[in-house]
């Protein structure tokens, strides 16, 4: 290109500060537009009190060399640590390894019944569920009945809300395509190693010491640097598009949040106010349905149904300081039990040492819900008092052990996926390419696609390119085909 274009980048998650690392370094002029006080999204480390804690849990680990450079570009490599992935699941009072543990996974289940698991397990390779385009049948044929409902079923729908055998099995392609009952176990048997080509049982990987936000913060200081532009607090509130080309934003100061990690000094005085910013280009990672609502002109009839027909699953951490002693050593452990609501616990401290004070730890509980549900509207000191409870229920420590406890509420934390979900987004894609194909989505919310932190990161570097080198990449085949997939082989490195 002659002239370098002026970029509007919205979102100041993973893949918004990925597009704004990538177009300073090549010298375009950028903006990048963030409704909250905080960078990171849904990769941001909380801060409360001292303590620091992840949204989720956020391993460092891709086989995409260009996101393996992109971290190291931002942070040195002494800000990294190398961490073991130690996880296990709690289901039926014991605690099973994860990776499985052929001596673990018998010991617990006992002999007959991982006797009856073999047996379900060969059933149902003979006989397969005919159906497979529902996540229930998906992972029926390829673990049979027995291990489904020990080791998916109940975990898997704490965190969708929703009956297993009404999820497509577009989700399995994304997350765990390649795992199947046979990796899992000669991964079982075989002599430990550092494993690499599933992701889901991966033995370490790097961490930035102070969480993952940490990585965020940093980019967003270096993009300031190098003469980007950040702004916070502002919410877009419209796209404007006229012939076939999306032409500049409008915002509107939203304010509320105060000062937070990434965010300026203080908080916003001219709340209310609205800004308008003129675009060449949009690289947008806000939700794909919000994208659409904020079209001015607005989008017809059939495109804004398709937005309002997408659905997210919504999620919430209580963070609990305990004394050192009560904690464990996984990054976290996934809670098969239906007794309980909470889905999964972290232990920070197994993270780093650098997000726990000494002698303390901190165990995040994490709960998926819906925004606006009962659960969601909980008071922070009813939710402190069920993860307390929920922990007592678990075994795992005595009430008197929790000293301080803290709530984050992070909306859209995960696009759901239904049987139609693929059928609106093809709607609005469509209509996107052809009256703003200067309108870029990227990202996890931005695409509507359940992509891990790399493949978000990637969606928005290709697309970086696609606008300024002016190649052809298809964002949309990024985690599908394998050239961009995780199982990409080591000697595409």
């Amino acid at each position: 290109m002659t002239e370098k274009p002026e970029v509007v980048v919205i979102g100041a998650g993973p893949a918004g500060l990925s597009a704004g690392w990538e177009l300073v370094k090549r010298d375009v002029p950028v903006t990048i537009i963030e409704g909250d006080s905080v960078v990171g999204g849904i990769s941001r480390t909380a801060q409360r009190d001292g303590w620091r804690f992840d949204i989720g849990g956020h391993r460092f680990f891709t086989k995409v060399p260009e996101v393996e450079k992109l971290w190291h570009e931002i942070l040195p490599d002494e800000d990294f640590l190398l961490r073991p992935r130690s996880s296990r699941i709690y289901y039926d009072g014991k605690f099973f390894d994860y990776p499985l543990k052929a001596t673990n996974a018998l010991g617990n289940l006992g002999v007959v019944e991982a006797a009856r698991c073999i047996a379900s397990y060969a059933a149902a390779r003979v006989r397969p569920p005919k159906d497979q385009s529902n996540y229930e049948n998906w992972l029926v044929a390829r673990f049979g009945w027995r291990l489904y409902r020990t080791f998916f079923k109940t975990y898997t729908e704490k965190l969708w809300g929703v009956q297993v055998s009404e999820m497509p099995s577009d989700w399995a392609a994304q997350r765990i395509k390649s795992l199947s009952m046979m990796n899992a176990i000669v991964n079982a048997v075989m002599p430990k190693r550092n494993q690499k080509d599933i992701t889901s049982l991966i033995e370490e990987f790097q961490y930035p010491k102070y969480g993952p936000g940490m990585m965020w913060e940093t980019a967003t200081d270096k993009i300031v640097k190098q003469g980007g532009r950040v702004v916070f607090e502002e919410k877009v509130r419209k796209i404007h598009h006229a012939d076939g080309r999306a032409t500049g934003v409008t915002t509107m100061v939203t304010g509320g949040y105060g000062p937070g990690a990434g965010a300026p000094e203080s908080s916003r005085s001219d709340v209310g106010s609205e800004y308008q910013y003129s675009a060449d280009e949009i690289i947008s990672s806000m939700s794909f349905s919000s994208l659409v609502r904020v079209m001015d002109p607005p989008v017809p009839e059939h495109v804004l149904a398709a937005a309002n027909a997408l659905k997210y699953r919504d999620f919430l951490t209580v963070a609990l300081v305990v004394p050192e002693s009560a904690g464990f050593p996984d990054n976290w452990i996934y809670i098969h039990s239906p007794t309980v609501k909470v889905g999964r616990i972290q232990n920070f401290a197994s993270w780093s040492p650098f997000l726990v004070k000494d002698g303390k730890t901190c165990l995040g509980l994490e709960y998926f819900v819906f925004e606006g549900d009962e659960m969601w509207n909980s008071s922070d000191e009813d939710l402190i008092a069920l993860g307390t409870r929920e922990l007592v229920e678990l075994g795992l420590m005595r009430a008197s052990q929790v000293e301080q406890g803290f709530v984050v509420r992070m909306p859209k934390a995960y696009p759901y996926y239904d049987m139609d979900y693929k059928k609106n987004v093809d709607i609005i894609r469509a209509w996107l390419a052809e009256n703003t194909p200067n309108v870029h989505p990227v990202g996890r919310n931005g695409m509507h696609r359940y992509n891990n932190q790399d493949h978000s990161m990637l969606t928005a570097m290709l697309t970086v390119e696609n606008i300024i080198d002016g190649t052809r990449h298809d964002v949309w085949e990024v985690n599908v085909e394998e050239d961009y997939h995780e199982e990409v082989s080591s000697s595409k490195k």
